[in-house]
């Protein structure tokens, strides 16, 4: 028995057209099929003509819904649909005759067939055939080279999701990515079996704004299937996209793609945002040579951050993602994605506000946490008062700006005692937490204390002198 084919129509205001529409479906030589038509809010009389054809061919049925767009109705007509096979056919738009059965034949021949369309010719304000590219993936990725009339499989339309029902425009390009996302191939009939309609007031092209969000929604909707065809986004410049990232490197690593967003919580050299629960970390665009040795010679921030925080485990917010762009393998721009800590309090909070609550207690387990980290063999070269945070009573403690943490077998004790120069406090605080420290790494307390008041104060003088 031959598997039924559903052929669904979307109509919106096609009443001059959808008679001739649906004759040429009516006309197949292929049986069983149904054709499903919903009308998706017409202004005009399309409804009647289309319920009148249910009235005469059993295998009509139409819907009604609100306006809401083409990917909606087309949805509309495949959920109620029960056929094994799909054709869209718009409702301006014929086939031939003989279209449909040879599409069942192709797919029917092999399951690597994702899809089936043909040639096409364009009718009605231009008359000639509609040169369209022969497929491949790389090309699909940059331009759309299948018509909207093409044969898939049901199943497939529910494995990929469906039409996206979003503003995106071009939502054919869009559902025949996603098909071809299920793995597969596109074939095309070498015979003209698809008749597109151009009215006079056909419109092809596309506003810079509206082309934008098509190529902005694309590599949104279908980054894996981008990057593997053109080594990188889609850009403005389509055809370009693949030379384009020749030179245009992009690296995501981690699952969170939302780096322009966000409120900007801090603007200096670095530009911090706040998303949602994450914590977007934009690193400043290095100098040329920067760029180079972190280009081909070493990691970039953004990566060493992110390795880092999965070796310090929970000593500093929970790492995301990071993401660099490279130009010629020069290092531009990069980015570091964690997730926000319930560490609310900087230790520069600790040091402005004398009053802090349970101020010397949090010194102290500063100055342990300190200590812990040193036994560990964990050394911050820039262990200032910007980048220890702690909770309310200072029970947890966490590092961050983390591209300058360093990993030793162990840190000497002169080392280790040096690492607080830069926390700008006064000598009592200074010595809580020297007396914290000492104790935690068995050593003469004095003698600790001493060292970091003279390594501070030495820095302080320095601090000075440069700002002179």
């Amino acid at each position: 028995m031959k598997p039924l084919v559903s052929v669904i129509v979307p109509i919106y205001n096609a009443a001059s057209y959808l008679q001739e529409t649906l004759d040429s479906i009516l006309a197949s030589t292929y049986r069983p099929i149904e054709v499903v038509m919903v009308d998706d809010g017409s202004k005009d009389n399309s409804l009647s003509i289309a319920e009148s054809y249910c009235k005469l061919h059993l295998e009509c049925r139409v819907i009604a819904q609100n306006n809401q767009g083409v990917s909606a109705a087309r949805n509309t007509a495949i959920r109620e649909a029960k056929g094994t096979y799909i054709l869209p056919v718009d409702a301006d738009d014929k086939i031939a005759d003989t279209f449909i059965q040879k599409a069942v034949d192709v797919i029917e021949g092999s399951d690597n067939i994702r899809v089936v369309g043909c040639r096409c010719w364009m009718f009605g304000a231009v008359n000639k055939e509609w040169s369209l590219p022969r497929f491949s993936h790389a090309l699909l990725a940059r331009k759309n080279m299948i018509p909207a009339t093409a044969l898939y499989r049901k199943v497939d339309w529910e494995h990929c999701g469906g039409y996206c029902e979003e503003e995106i425009y071009r939502e054919d390009w869009d559902f025949w990515i996603s098909m071809m996302e299920l793995g597969g191939t596109f074939y095309k009939i070498n015979e003209v079996l698809f008749y597109y309609r151009i009215s006079t007031n056909s419109r092809r092209s596309l506003a810079k704004g509206r082309k934008r969000r098509i190529i902005d929604a694309i590599n949104r909707r279908h980054p894996d299937y981008i990057q593997k065809y053109l080594g990188g986004p889609l850009h403005y410049h389509r055809s370009w996209s693949r030379f384009i990232n020749f030179f245009r490197s992009e690296k995501i690593v981690g699952n969170f793609s939302e780096w322009e967003e966000g409120d900007v919580i801090y603007a200096k050299r670095n530009t911090l945002r706040a998303y949602n629960e994450f914590i977007i970390k934009q690193f400043a665009t290095p100098t040329l040579w920067r760029g180079i040795i972190y280009g081909w010679c070493c990691k970039s921030k953004a990566q060493r951050s992110y390795e880092y925080a999965h070796r310090l485990d929970g000593l500093t917010p929970i790492p995301i993602a990071y993401r660099e762009v490279r130009y010629c393998g020069i290092l531009r721009e990069s980015w570091y994605v964690c997730q926000e800590s319930d560490c609310k309090h900087t230790f520069n909070e600790l040091i402005n506000n004398p009053r802090f609550p349970q101020r010397d207690k949090i010194l102290e387990a500063i100055g342990k946490f300190t200590a812990a980290l040193h036994k560990h063999g964990i050394f911050h070269s820039d262990y200032s008062g910007g980048n220890i945070l702690f909770n309310d009573d200072g029970s947890k403690i966490q590092i961050i700006d983390l591209n300058r943490i360093h990993f030793y077998k162990s840190v000497s004790i002169k080392k280790g005692l040096k690492n607080f120069e830069r926390l700008n406090i006064d000598r009592n605080a200074l010595s809580i937490i020297g007396t914290a420290y000492a104790q935690s790494m068995n050593i003469d307390t004095q003698y600790a204390v001493d060292y970091i008041i003279a390594h501070r104060w030495r820095k302080h003088i320095k601090e000075n002198i440069t700002n002179l």
